[in-house]
Parts: C-alpha cells; structure tokens; sequence
C-alpha cells in the first residue's frame, strides 16, 4: 500500500470529507463548512483543505502567481504558495485585513466552484468541536495506540537509559513503533529541552536532553486520540539502541530526526 500511494504522489488527488471544519482570525470564524475536500498537490506529502468559496466568508482578490517549486517532494516546510498544478493563487480579504496567496483554485474541473486554503494563514482551526494543528489530518494516516507488557531496554553508547516491562507502544503509519514509557522506568538523567514541535495526530511535544543530546520527548497534553500517551516519554529510536524481549532492533532514519542526527553527529546505524 505504501507504494501504491508513493507511485500517485505526482497526481492532484483529494478525498471528500462530511466533517465540520472552521477556521479562524481571532475569534470570527472566517471559513464553515461541511462540503471540504482533503487535497495533495502533486507532490505534496501532507493535504490541504479545498472549500467552497462560498463557505469562505472574506473576499478573494487575484493574487500574483506562486512559484512552482523545483523540489522533487513538497515537505511541510515548503511554503503553501509553491504550488505544483496550474491554477490562480488569491489573496483572502477581511475588511482591512488580507492573507496573501492564503487561496489557490486549481485549473481541475472537479476543483469549480472550490478554493484550495492555507493553513497556517488562519489562527487556529477545529474540525467538528475538536482542535486541528499543524495541518489537515490525513485520512489515511493513523495512529494506534496499545498497551504492552514487552521487556524494552534503551541504551546509547552500551549506557542503560531506560528498562520498562510496562511499556505503551504507539503505531504510526509509515513511521517506526515508538516505546513510550513511564518516567519512572527512566534511570538517565533527563534535562529540560527548549525544543518543540507539533504533530497533527498527537499534540505539541517537549523534549528532554540526555548529555546534552535531545533523546527523549513526550506529550503532557496530547490530543484526544492520543491521549494514553500523556506524560510517558519515547527515546529517538535513531539515536539509541533499543532491544525488545531480547532482541535489538536496527536503528531507523526518518525525516523528523534528521536534525538532531547531523547537530549530533551521532551515527544512526
């Protein structure tokens, strides 16, 4: 399936969606609306929201067009104004207030009448009465949440950081399982981390230092389908060794460590 999906990445491809979705400036809702479409640009590797424009309650101005991005895949990092599909890019006007390029209307038949919109151009967003950040879920994307009784044991550089028989693991699509685990089964000294980051599915993160090397995060507010990881802490698997029932498992290398990996300088396998 994952190549499945990998093989139509260069296509403009959406899904409808029944949920309610608001975005908002301030605390006026600017879009409402029922009849959303999750949309990947080609290219792009998490969605956008498409809506009606008569769902949008601004005035949509002709903006001048964004740049095509020459990258061969469009991360979130990407601005939305890099575009990879002919259509017009809008400016969205609210009184005195405008978003610039915060719209863009593909040159798709199945697009007429359909604006696609800039996430990040609003303050904040809630699908049905639940809040959305970072960007658009994507519907085929999931986490799975379980308990375990697994004997997991962290080590980095042959040192014991953590050994829990308790832990929770978390399935992600196309990520690596994460071990979250009580803070008590932690023997490594961790240290308060300025970092954070978001993430669509499970919340806002903080981190924890190990030596100085950002190791170990967790969720102290998670959102609701994440909510059994709350306060437990998972190791960067592809930073630290961990072994599970006995058997180490091989270290991966995912995008969202990357970072950390080449401020480090630690070798990931």
């Amino acid at each position: 399936m994952r190549d499945a999906m990998r093989e139509r990445l260069r296509e403009l491809r959406y899904e409808p969606t029944e949920k309610r979705l608001r975005a908002y400036l301030g605390d006026g809702a600017v879009i409402d609306t029922t009849r959303a479409l999750v949309v990947w640009e080609p290219r792009r590797v998490v969605p956008s929201f498409a809506v009606p424009v008569g769902d949008v309650a601004g005035e949509l101005v002709p903006a001048a067009a964004g740049d095509e991005s020459a990258a061969d895949v469009l991360h979130p990092g990407i601005a939305f104004a890099a575009h990879s599909t002919p259509g017009s890019s809008f400016d969205v006007r609210l009184g005195d207030r405008t978003l610039p390029q915060a719209a863009f209307a593909p040159d798709d038949a199945d697009f007429d009448g359909y604006v696609i919109v800039d996430f990040t151009a609003f303050d904040r967003w809630q699908e049905e009465d639940e809040p959305l950040i970072g960007h658009p879920r994507d519907p085929f994307h999931r986490i799975d949440i379980r308990r375990s009784s697994r004997h997991v044991v962290i080590e980095h550089d042959g040192r014991v950081l953590a050994e829990s028989t308790r832990p929770t693991l978390l399935f992600e699509t196309s990520l690596p399982t994460r071990f979250y685990i009580p803070r008590e089964d932690v023997v490594a000294e961790l240290e308060p981390s300025r970092r954070r980051t978001i993430c669509a599915y499970k919340g806002e993160a903080g981190y924890f230092a190990v030596d100085g090397l950002d190791l170990v995060w967790t969720y102290q507010d998670p959102l609701t389908d994440a909510a059994p990881i709350k306060g437990l802490v998972a190791f960067f698997d592809e930073l630290v060794d961990v072994t599970v029932d006995g058997r180490q498992r091989a270290r991966p290398l995912t995008k969202f460590s990357k970072a950390i990996v080449e401020e480090s300088g630690v070798a990931t396998t």
